[in-house]
């Protein structure tokens, strides 16, 4: 079985096409393609709450494109899922529709609360029966959920994201939100609490500190990378930290909210799974499919 996830966010939308390989009841997602293309739609929204008409057009030859790939690589099953720029859009669900219209594809703008949970598949298989709090940074909104001995507890959606950072569109009220929130519901009886991070800024972070998979990563180290992606400009993040241009302006925000609400938490360290929203999508489909045919399944990692 093939499973594609498309993931249109704030600062870039991606595809993944995964396939199902099962032995023994145990699931493994193989990745077959996975494309990323750097449109913006958080650009024109977060300043005119409206998606250009330019950026219209690209988004619609794009969407052409991903469903090329999706016949090409005879897709079983695929889900179009849209974040906050979409969801914030006058003309989002207008956009959705013409997509719809001319290309035949459903494009499901979803809400914070289904984001998180989406999100929540993809990481569950990393935690165990201890307190943790999820920290999801995206281009427009940040996704905080609160989990102790194994349960998710409490889950929050605010508009405070990177890209709405990097162009001065995020509210102080909101940020003073967010700190409340955390402050309010992180209680000193759940002890010890370590952080998640999904989002690509906080992996491309881990990865230039040098980090293997499984390891945490230390509030001061995620400071000092911080520190030290600041100290080069943003040609030269692109060319010598390898980075793409649409991650070497947004990265400084996104960490700056992955260092503050670990902070407000009292988190010393931070777990960086390399799942995110589209793993989420896969494994929603998955048991989709697996529900139908009525199977019995154990997911392993991605």
């Amino acid at each position: 079985m093939k499973l594609a996830a498309i993931d249109i966010g704030s600062n870039a939308i991606r595809l993944q096409i995964s396939t199902i390989l099962e032995r023994e009841k145990k699931i493994l997602f193989k990745k077959l393609e996975y494309v990323r293309f750097p449109l913006r739609l958080g650009h024109d929204v977060f300043s005119t709450n409206h998606i250009s008409e330019t950026s219209m057009e690209k988004f619609k030859k794009l969407m052409k494109a991903y469903k090329l790939l999706l016949e090409l690589y005879e897709v079983d099953d695929y889900m179009f899922c849209a974040t906050s720029a979409m969801r914030e859009s006058e003309n989002g669900e207008e956009l959705a529709r013409q997509v719809k219209e001319e290309l035949g594809i459903e494009i499901n703008i979803i809400d914070g609360h289904l984001e998180a949970e989406l999100i929540n598949k993809a990481i569950a298989s990393y935690l165990h029966d201890e307190t943790y709090l999820h920290i999801d940074v995206g281009g427009g909104s940040t996704e905080l959920n609160l989990f102790a001995k194994g349960k998710k507890i409490k889950t929050r959606s605010f508009k405070v994201g990177s890209v709405r950072i990097l162009e001065h569109h995020d509210s102080p009220v909101m940020w003073t939100d967010m700190e409340k929130w955390v402050k309010d519901n992180v209680k000193k009886e759940y002890g010890k609490v370590t952080a998640v991070g999904t989002g690509g800024n906080i992996s491309k972070i881990f990865e230039l500190a040098k980090k293997k998979p499984g390891q945490a990563l230390s509030i001061k180290k995620v400071k000092e990378t911080k520190m030290m992606i600041e100290s080069f400009s943003i040609e030269q993040r692109i060319y010598e930290l390898q980075m793409n241009p649409d991650r070497a302006d947004v990265i400084i925000p996104a960490s700056d909210i992955y260092i503050k609400v670990m902070e407000w938490a009292h988190a010393q360290s931070i777990l960086v799974p390399d799942v995110g929203l589209k793993d989420g999508i896969l494994l929603h489909l998955l048991e989709k499919n697996v529900k139908q045919k009525k199977i019995e399944f154990k997911h392993s990692r991605f």
